[in-house]
């Protein structure tokens, strides 16, 4: 297929997770495993970026905050769910009822879609003190359940910026070697607990901190107070105030409230994480700042699994079963103009030159291109799209030149989508064909293809993609590792005795669809020696 005729994109889908860390990503996932159409768009700026580490979480404890996001994001891919590098710049409600909300994406593109989680998080604000942003997440910690085990027995420096900055003190009291805690600003701080802490034997200091203070190795040393003097500490601890992120949800009307500690805002929800914003959803710290990474994940998990709830009821009440990714299809060839040039792919009908005319199916035919050239070289040609309105335009265009080819309006991952053993050539070009951890749709296709026939695959080199993508400016549309990739074709021919591969290479996509940069073609071409291929 051609590149799009548009510089910006618009798609659809059932929810929109705003957020891809630990809420946004366990939501995703239990979407994703209900069949939903997912798509989480993620910044990359997540609240524990400056952590190496994450505590407390069973299963996992110690592992890197990236490690855990990496092995979600796979999951989350795994059935089909895709996470896209970007950022949102506004929710607004939409008027009509297939769609409740459109999300403005940098890059001028957007997202219908009929829910929206809000798993954004919450930003930490540090006080404005020489050194804590400096070693924020490292030497310098706000959670003694997060990193007070790390520090224990050591001498630490407790600085208070706020009345709520006394609250993790007994349990720092109980970890450090020696602890001193620096009353920064006294105004509402209680009186009573610093009076508890001195006569427990805790240093407390009335007074400003100037500047936090490291060793040679950039390490922290001390906290060096207004008055010159400097307080010998191995970490330091900061309770920061905190911003929710929820700026973009305003459009919507969704307003926040002042948590009950009084250092900053949140997005109130119910028990099942609905908002005030009928369809609006929010999950995670943008709650409720306490939550550790694996609260969050397990908040994120509720939420995801009753807005899935939320879905199947409003479907079951309207007489409906709609699939979210037909959906999307379908609003893609919603425009008038022809979505893609019409010609036949290069690699085609390079690799199909030497084949005698058969039986073809061709999976994801779109608007027919591909469908008209096998035909008018003397196949028998069964297209097949999960979009109804792709495969109206092949059936006006095979009309209009008098060709014969049979339509099939089918999911390439459902249950038996296609005739086994009934094709001599089946063809993917640049099919979009979301993954599933029992690889059904891979297995759909291989079963499809007749003994003595020939499995034609050809995908994009993604290796432009792997670049990085500026998201204050742009964000990436398409998630590539949502969707069968063709090494994961190739792996499943080669664990079979029953496929030759011919050919499995990378090289310059050949004259044919109309194309606007270089790309380079990924082919895969096998040939089935018997009909023992497992149908799952």
């Amino acid at each position: 297929m051609a590149e799009h005729h548009h510089q910006t994109i618009e798609r659809s889908c059932d929810v929109a997770v705003v957020g891809g860390s630990a809420a946004g990503l366990a939501a995703a996932l239990q979407l994703a495993r209900q069949g939903r159409s997912v798509i989480v768009v993620d910044d990359g700026a997540p609240r524990n970026a400056p952590a190496a580490h994450m505590h407390g979480y069973l299963g996992r404890e110690g592992a890197p905050p990236s490690e855990l996001i990496a092995i979600g994001r796979d999951e989350v891919r795994s059935y089909g769910g895709e996470v896209l590098t970007g950022r949102v710049l506004g929710v607004h409600p939409l008027d009509h009822s297939t769609h409740r909300f459109r999300v403005e994406l940098t890059g001028g593109h957007a997202l219908l879609t009929r829910r929206v989680l809000a798993a954004t998080g919450l930003v930490d604000e540090l006080p404005d003190i020489p050194g804590v942003a400096e070693h924020w997440g490292g030497d310098v910690i706000h959670c003694p359940f997060c990193h007070g085990f790390e520090v224990r027995d050591r001498r630490l420096v407790q600085i208070v910026t706020h009345p709520m900055g006394l609250h993790p003190t007994p349990l720092l009291r109980h970890l450090a070697g020696h602890l001193t805690v620096v009353v920064h600003d006294t105004d509402g701080v209680d009186r009573d607990t610093l009076d508890a802490l001195a006569t427990g034997g805790t240093d407390v200091v009335l007074a400003p901190a100037r500047r936090v203070v490291t060793s040679g190795n950039d390490r922290v040393a001390g906290v060096e107070l207004a008055d010159g003097r400097t307080l010998p500490a191995d970490a330091v601890v900061v309770g920061p105030r905190f911003r929710v992120r929820a700026d973009v949800f305003a459009p919507t009307g969704l307003r926040t409230t002042p948590h009950p500690s009084g250092i900053g805002e949140v997005v109130e929800v119910d028990p099942t994480g609905r908002t005030t914003v009928d369809g609006l959803y929010a999950a995670g710290n943008v709650t409720d700042p306490g939550l550790q990474v694996l609260h969050a994940a397990a908040h994120g998990s509720r939420v995801g699994a009753m807005i899935a709830f939320s879905l199947a009821d409003e479907d079951l009440f309207s007489g409906t079963r709609p699939s979210g990714e037909e959906n999307d299809w379908d609003h893609r060839y919603a425009d008038e103009l022809p979505m893609w040039s019409g010609n036949p792919n290069g690699t085609l009908v390079h690799e199909a030159a030497d084949l005698i005319p058969g039986r073809v199916l061709d999976i994801g035919a779109g608007e027919g291109g591909d469908a008209v050239w096998l035909a008018e070289q003397g196949w028998q040609v069964t297209a097949t799209d999960i979009s109804a309105r792709a495969l109206a335009r092949v059936t006006a265009e095979t009309r209009r030149r008098g060709l014969d080819v049979e339509c099939l309006h089918r999911d390439a991952n459902a249950l038996r989508p296609f005739a086994p053993g009934a094709y001599d050539l089946v063809s993917m070009q640049y099919g979009a064909v979301h993954r599933t951890p029992d690889q059904r749709g891979v297995h759909n296709l291989l079963a499809a293809v007749a003994p003595g026939g020939t499995l034609l695959v050809v995908g994009h080199d993604l290796t432009p993609m792997s670049e990085p993508v500026d998201v204050a400016t742009a964000t990436r549309m398409f998630d590539p590792d949502a969707y069968i990739g063709i090494d994961e074709m190739a792996a499943a021919l080669h664990r079979s005795p029953d496929w030759k591969v011919e050919v499995h290479e990378t090289r310059p996509r050949p004259p044919g669809a109309v194309s606007t940069h270089h790309v380079d073609d990924v082919v895969l071409r096998a040939y089935r020696l018997d009909d023992e291929v497992e149908v799952p």
